[in-house]
């Protein structure tokens, strides 16, 4: 299906919303029925009906069909958060006494469910460098259930050779779940490499404007019935209309602000590896980067995110650096209009700084909207900042 097609017209039935081209917002909580077998037959059967907008909702349809269709997937099911998403879809495939392998460096609230609360129900995991394939299979246990994996990361961008692990996943009965946050659909497609679930946060480059948070997961019909029956409804995790609705907007653009993206992201990284106070830039598509061929193999590209390790002796240096950034945002998340930069050392106290530990001199870096020149005036100025403490 082409992509102008799904993300235009696909799922779009103007005819029954007076022909406008912006699809309505269905802002209701429920549906009434004319007779008392219609309602009886919700009831037996809610994912294929409207009853409660806790479930299905006219609006929220119309962006599961998109998104989907985008990840070549039968189903999908739309989340209030990415960890929404990211729960719903470990929690349904998993019992007591159960084992998951996980990559490392997974998100903070994956890593939290693994470590935090699935142990309360006697689920265990083990996290593993995925770059290997060796090491998925010498991590599988006769009660792993789950490989979870998140490729690239967000933060150093490794990745796993999906193909491979889905054909060992499959020879074991074990299901795969990838976080594709940093690609989106329009870069990277899972599924068609064996991957059995997907998930990404959409309030990143989906939603594009940094006004809504919200997470996908794509999948089979039958497992995306058997979460919505399940998790989706019982947590009550689902988007609701009105945000449902903006995420349609943001896809309406999504393809020209990633081609736009990628194009100032190359200029920002030939600018940051010229820079003697830049030791090392982290970003799946370039040449230095471990994993380059693999990247070129299952991405057509890398979108905005990437790393860079500065020079410092000290965390003054580093904070120096980003308090002096004018026009480069200090936040989390990544995939909006805006710019973003967030250190390492920010997630660590003052006093656990290691001058010659990299990841306490890492940068992740989010390019934006913005014109090239703008972003590398705005960092220039801040390393000229940076160099006059010392």
């Amino acid at each position: 299906m082409d992509i102008s097609y799904i993300l235009n017209e696909y799922a779009e039935d103007r005819e029954n919303y007076y022909r406008a081209v912006s699809p309505p917002i269905v802002q209701t909580s429920n549906f009434a029925f004319e007779k008392v077998d219609d309602l009886r037959k919700s009831f037996e059967d809610e994912y294929s009906t409207w009853l409660y907008s806790r479930g299905l909702n006219p609006t929220v349809e119309i962006l599961r069909k998109k998104l989907a269709a985008l990840d070549a997937a039968e189903d999908c099911l739309v989340f209030n958060s990415g960890a929404a998403a990211i729960f719903a879809a470990v929690l349904a495939n998993v019992k007591s006494g159960d084992h998951i392998v996980s990559v490392k460096g997974v998100y903070t609230w994956a890593r939290k469910m693994f470590e935090k609360i699935l142990p309360r129900f006697s689920v265990t995991h083990t996290y593993i460098d995925g770059t290997d394939i060796e090491n998925f299979r010498n991590a599988i246990q006769p009660n792993t259930a789950i490989f979870y994996l998140e490729s690239p990361n967000s933060w150093t961008f490794e990745l796993q050779d999906m193909k491979a692990v889905a054909e060992l996943a499959k020879q074991h009965q074990i299901i795969t779940i990838c976080d594709n946050s940093f690609c989106t659909p329009i870069y990277q497609r899972p599924i068609e490499m064996g991957i059995d679930m997907v998930l990404q946060s959409a309030t990143k480059y989906i939603s594009g404007h940094s006004d809504t948070v919200a997470g996908v997961l794509t999948g089979s019909k039958a497992m995306m019935e058997k979460i919505f029956n399940s998790e989706y409804l019982n947590i009550g995790s689902g988007i609701q209309p009105f945000n449902a609705w903006l995420l349609i907007r943001g896809l309406r653009t999504l393809p020209a602000r990633l081609e736009r993206i990628t194009r100032t992201t190359g200029e920002v990284i030939d600018y940051l590896k010229k820079q003697e106070l830049v030791e090392e830039v982290i970003f799946p598509f370039d040449e230095s980067f471990p994993q380059y061929q693999l990247a070129k193999t299952q991405m057509s590209g890398a979108c905005g995110l990437l790393t860079f390790a500065i020079k410092a002796d000290n965390i003054d240096a580093i904070e120096k650096f980003c308090n002096s950034l004018r026009h480069i945002l200090m936040a989390v998340s990544w995939g909006g209009h805006e710019s973003l930069i967030i250190p390492g050392c920010a997630g660590i106290k003052r006093e656990a700084f290691i001058s010659n530990s990299r990841e306490h001199r890492m940068l992740r870096l989010y390019v934006g909207l913005e014109d090239a020149d703008y972003l590398i005036s705005d960092l220039e100025q801040a390393f000229k900042s940076m160099k006059s403490l010392s």
